[in-house]
């Protein structure tokens, strides 16, 4: 029961988003207006994303280091999770840019970036499934999965910031800080990434669990 606290904590934590994400009285911001509410579920599932592929990072390194196949469970499992946020992430970010933008997706870089990133995570899922020998794809795809881990940083963060975009703090605008990331943001904002973070490793731990005893079965660990 005592390791179960952290999974009690993400449930109490993301009732608390979800009610006080719809329910809080939002700041009045010129054209985003109540669209503001969204920040609590688009931006921490970016959030956990980056958390979880680093965690899957971590642990693909670890792989090639020590070859074993409870690593590479951990850093595809982390990675399954981690696209699923980013893929959340940019259906939460389409919605968003409907009623703030006019429309579902504008070209801007940062959308076409992210979407470029999840591409190549996509892409890393791909490569696994095309090899059967266990010991080869762990390799392979913990190779790739590094490359893929530090391509985020230069589509994400830098590139969307030398050229013009919508995107608080890119192309020159400024960032949510700026126009009114008050205590009414903040009180919700920050559980929210918390809450998502720790919502994501349950689930890839409960999938890390179950590939684990498919292992066990066909007697590969």
């Amino acid at each position: 029961m005592k390791s179960m606290w952290w999974k009690y904590l993400s449930i109490i934590i993301m009732i608390y988003v979800i009610l006080m994400g719809f329910l809080y009285q939002a700041p009045r911001l010129d054209i985003l207006n109540e669209t503001i509410r969204a920040v609590h579920f688009h931006v921490p599932m970016w959030f956990g994303m980056i958390i979880l592929l680093t965690f899957s990072l971590v642990y693909s390194v670890m792989f090639l280091l020590w070859g074993r196949l409870e690593h590479d469970l951990i850093a595809v499992e982390t990675a399954n999770i981690g696209i699923l946020f980013g893929i959340l992430g940019l259906l939460t970010g389409s919605i968003w840019a409907k009623y703030t933008w006019g429309s579902w997706w504008n070209g801007d870089p940062k959308q076409n970036m992210a979407a470029i990133c999840m591409l190549i995570y996509l892409a890393y899922s791909v490569l696994r499934s095309s090899i059967d020998d266990l010991e080869k794809r762990g390799r392979i795809s913990a190779v790739y999965n590094i490359f893929a881990f530090f391509a985020i940083f230069p589509l994400l963060y830098i590139i969307p910031r030398l050229t013009d975009s919508l995107h608080p703090s890119n192309g020159g605008n400024e960032g949510f800080v700026v126009y009114d990331m008050n205590s009414n943001l903040r009180i919700v904002f920050y559980p929210a990434v918390i809450a998502f973070t720790i919502l994501g490793l349950w689930i890839a731990s409960l999938r890390v669990r179950i590939r684990t005893i498919e292992y066990k079965l066909l007697k590969l660990i």
